[in-house]
Protein backbone atom coordinates (compact mmCIF):
# COMPACT_ATOMS: atom_id res chain seq x y z
CA UNK A 1 0.00 0.00 0.00
CA UNK A 2 2.76 2.36 0.91
CA UNK A 3 5.08 1.52 -2.28
CA UNK A 4 1.87 1.69 -4.70
CA UNK A 5 1.05 4.93 -3.06
CA UNK A 6 5.00 6.44 -3.36
CA UNK A 7 5.27 4.99 -6.87
CA UNK A 8 2.43 7.27 -7.86
CA UNK A 9 2.53 10.50 -5.89
CA UNK A 10 6.66 10.32 -7.20
CA UNK A 11 5.20 9.33 -11.30
CA UNK A 12 1.94 11.53 -11.41
CA UNK A 13 4.49 14.94 -9.93
CA UNK A 14 6.95 14.16 -12.24
CA UNK A 15 4.79 13.67 -15.37
CA UNK A 16 2.72 16.93 -13.96
CA UNK A 17 6.09 19.44 -13.72
CA UNK A 18 7.28 17.93 -17.10
CA UNK A 19 4.61 17.11 -19.53
CA UNK A 20 0.71 17.58 -18.20
CA UNK A 21 -0.67 16.56 -21.35
CA UNK A 22 0.83 12.91 -20.96
CA UNK A 23 -1.34 12.22 -17.67
CA UNK A 24 -4.18 11.38 -19.85
CA UNK A 25 -3.25 7.42 -19.07
CA UNK A 26 -3.63 7.70 -15.42
CA UNK A 27 -7.70 8.58 -15.49
CA UNK A 28 -10.18 6.83 -17.22
CA UNK A 29 -13.77 8.38 -18.65
CA UNK A 30 -15.42 8.12 -15.55
CA UNK A 31 -12.29 9.65 -13.61
CA UNK A 32 -13.26 12.96 -11.71
CA UNK A 33 -11.07 16.00 -10.94
CA UNK A 34 -12.28 18.85 -8.79
CA UNK A 35 -9.72 21.36 -9.09
CA UNK A 36 -10.52 24.28 -6.72
CA UNK A 37 -14.02 23.53 -6.83
CA UNK A 38 -14.59 23.14 -10.39
CA UNK A 39 -15.49 19.55 -11.33
CA UNK A 40 -14.67 17.73 -14.50
CA UNK A 41 -14.92 14.55 -15.55
CA UNK A 42 -13.38 12.26 -18.27
CA UNK A 43 -9.83 11.64 -19.33
CA UNK A 44 -9.84 13.97 -22.01
CA UNK A 45 -11.61 16.72 -20.30
CA UNK A 46 -8.87 16.44 -17.22
CA UNK A 47 -6.18 16.53 -19.37
CA UNK A 48 -7.29 19.70 -20.79
CA UNK A 49 -8.01 21.27 -17.79
CA UNK A 50 -4.59 20.69 -16.42
CA UNK A 51 -3.15 21.53 -19.63
CA UNK A 52 -4.94 24.99 -19.84
CA UNK A 53 -3.97 25.94 -15.79
CA UNK A 54 -2.45 29.30 -16.29
CA UNK A 55 1.17 28.63 -15.56
CA UNK A 56 4.41 27.65 -17.46
CA UNK A 57 6.37 26.40 -15.82
CA UNK A 58 5.37 24.13 -12.47
CA UNK A 59 7.66 21.80 -9.67
CA UNK A 60 5.09 20.21 -6.50
CA UNK A 61 7.15 19.92 -3.65
CA UNK A 62 5.64 17.03 -1.30
CA UNK A 63 5.75 17.59 2.53
CA UNK A 64 3.26 14.74 3.36
CA UNK A 65 1.32 11.56 2.15
CA UNK A 66 -1.16 9.63 3.53
CA UNK A 67 -2.29 6.67 2.28
CA UNK A 68 -5.65 4.10 3.12
CA UNK A 69 -7.27 1.12 1.72
CA UNK A 70 -10.88 2.03 0.75
CA UNK A 71 -13.91 0.19 -1.17
CA UNK A 72 -15.90 -2.74 -0.41
CA UNK A 73 -13.03 -5.09 -0.55
CA UNK A 74 -10.46 -2.71 0.01
CA UNK A 75 -8.17 -2.73 -2.80
CA UNK A 76 -8.40 0.69 -3.93
CA UNK A 77 -6.04 3.36 -2.15
CA UNK A 78 -6.95 6.77 -1.11
CA UNK A 79 -4.04 8.80 -0.96
CA UNK A 80 -4.06 12.63 0.11
CA UNK A 81 -0.78 14.86 -0.27
CA UNK A 82 0.13 18.35 0.93
CA UNK A 83 2.66 20.16 0.16
CA UNK A 84 3.92 23.39 -2.17
CA UNK A 85 4.07 24.33 -5.96
CA UNK A 86 6.75 26.60 -7.13
CA UNK A 87 5.30 28.14 -9.92
CA UNK A 88 6.91 29.97 -13.30
CA UNK A 89 9.55 32.67 -11.47
CA UNK A 90 7.52 33.13 -8.24
CA UNK A 91 9.84 33.36 -5.09
CA UNK A 92 6.48 32.34 -3.14
CA UNK A 93 5.65 28.49 -2.71
CA UNK A 94 1.64 27.83 -2.84
CA UNK A 95 0.67 25.53 -0.09
CA UNK A 96 -1.87 22.81 -1.94
CA UNK A 97 -3.44 20.02 -0.71
CA UNK A 98 -4.43 17.14 -3.53
CA UNK A 99 -6.53 13.44 -2.95
CA UNK A 100 -6.66 10.63 -5.18
CA UNK A 101 -8.67 7.86 -4.72
CA UNK A 102 -6.65 5.09 -6.95
CA UNK A 103 -8.91 1.96 -8.47
CA UNK A 104 -6.96 -1.35 -9.26
CA UNK A 105 -7.04 -2.02 -13.37
CA UNK A 106 -4.70 -4.82 -14.89
CA UNK A 107 -2.16 -5.09 -12.17
CA UNK A 108 -1.67 -1.51 -11.89
CA UNK A 109 -4.25 1.78 -10.72
CA UNK A 110 -6.02 4.26 -12.17
CA UNK A 111 -7.40 7.64 -10.66
CA UNK A 112 -11.17 7.53 -9.94
CA UNK A 113 -10.98 10.16 -7.83
CA UNK A 114 -8.76 13.41 -8.12
CA UNK A 115 -9.51 16.66 -5.46
CA UNK A 116 -6.98 19.87 -5.16
CA UNK A 117 -7.14 22.58 -3.45
CA UNK A 118 -4.61 25.77 -2.91
CA UNK A 119 -4.26 26.18 1.31
CA UNK A 120 -4.38 30.10 1.93
CA UNK A 121 -3.50 31.22 5.59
Amino acid sequence: MEAVADQFVKFYYSQFDSARDQLASLYRDHSMLTFEGSQTQGAAAITEKLKSLPFQQVKHQVDTKDVQPTGADGTSLVVQVTGKLLVDDSPAPLQFTQTFTLNPEGGSFYVFNDIFRLVYG
